[in-house]
């Protein structure tokens, strides 16, 4: 095993902290859902690595994890550490492929400490950008924006979008990329007048508060007579049932998320008009980035273009301290955060 960097030993934990599963919610998380807990470091095997994480993510689909319901990716189980995206420093490696002092991103967040095997690491360059932007802009919340907008919606240039929770990690991007390749308007939804102003700094043509007003009466406003030929949703609910309705015939939904309802113990009442689809032609088409990986590369190699130039910019809402994990997943399912929310450990 190698440990230690600059030719100097360092001593390695022991023990370390995460948070676990403590009961599974029902509707909102509650505080008590989650346990701070201190555990051993297992001895690392052959091809393991020892990584210090620096950033955690909270993300939305997360909270579906925490039900007991069959989904497609498996449920946390309860009294063990949660998992999820993570970047952090290798400070001890028994694997050939990784050395201490890389940088890598894996998926044993929620800890401050995570033996991983070293072929799900993957190393990032942090003179290209800081550790916390492959967590966001240059991560798998890239990937989602970039993948969903061009590859599910099948976006071309001259189409007019929409984006649903646009101040969100993945909505602000796919509204940037969405101008970066040619729309005539990117509309955005967002909960805040704060958020709605960033979104137009960001360069979206057209933004609104849906607390303002209902959604509908605002996109149309927005839309104009030449309504909407994209739909990036990540709410759901009433804003997917606004934008069937404003959607041009031959329009394309990207289903990304569904934010408004996954704290709900009852079924959405929303969209009500989905018989418009038939009419309109649209597709409908839900996506996990799991299915976009064999898009990774030419994403990576776009978007590290534009965030080089300034064309796509990206906002970080960073919470100190693994303790405040759970306060920032619950803040983030409230709207909280701009841009990507990320725990600093």
């Amino acid at each position: 095993m190698s440990a230690g960097a600059a030719g100097s030993e360092t001593a390695l934990p022991v023990t370390s902290r995460e948070i676990q599963l403590a009961s599974r919610p029902d509707g909102r998380p509650v505080p008590e859902n989650f346990r701070l807990a201190e555990t051993a470091v297992p001895a690392l095997t052959e091809g393991q690595v020892l990584v210090r994480n620096l950033f955690i993510s909270v993300d939305p689909y997360m909270r579906g994890r925490m039900n007991d319901a069959k989904s497609y990716s498996a449920p946390f189980a309860l009294d063990t550490a949660l998992d999820g995206g993570a970047v952090g420093e290798v400070i001890a490696s028994r694997s050939d492929e990784r050395k201490v002092g890389d940088v890598v991103v894996h998926q044993r967040g929620w800890r401050e400490h995570a033996v991983v095997d070293a072929e799900r690491t993957t190393p990032v360059d942090t003179e290209l950008a800081p550790a916390s932007a492959f967590l966001g802009a240059l991560g798998m919340t890239g990937l989602t924006a970039y993948a969903g907008l061009l590859k599910v919606a099948e976006f071309k240039p001259g189409d007019a979008v929409f984006v649903s929770g646009a101040a969100g990690a993945v909505g602000s991007l796919v509204g940037q990329i969405a101008k970066a390749m040619g729309a005539t308007k990117v509309i955005g939804s967002a909960g805040t007048p704060e958020k709605v102003a960033r979104l137009l700094d960001l360069g979206f043509d057209s933004a609104f508060n849906y607390r303002d007003a209902p959604v509908l009466d605002q996109l149309k406003a927005a839309a104009g007579s030449e309504g909407i030929d994209v739909y990036f949703d990540n709410v759901g609910g009433d804003h997917l049932e606004a934008a069937l309705s404003v959607l041009n015939v031959g329009g394309r939904v990207a289903m990304c998320g569904a934010i408004a309802q996954y704290n709900s113990t009852e079924p959405p009442a929303a969209p009500r008009n989905l018989a418009v689809a038939i009419g309109k032609q649209l597709t409908l088409r839900g996506f996990l980035v799991g299915g976009q990986r064999q898009h990774a590369v030419e994403f990576a190699g776009r978007m590290a273009g534009w965030l080089a130039d300034g064309t796509v910019r990206y906002d970080e809402t960073v919470v100190d301290g693994l303790e405040n994990a759970p306060r920032a997943f619950m803040d983030m399912l409230d709207g909280g955060n701009t841009g990507k929310m990320l725990v600093r450990l």
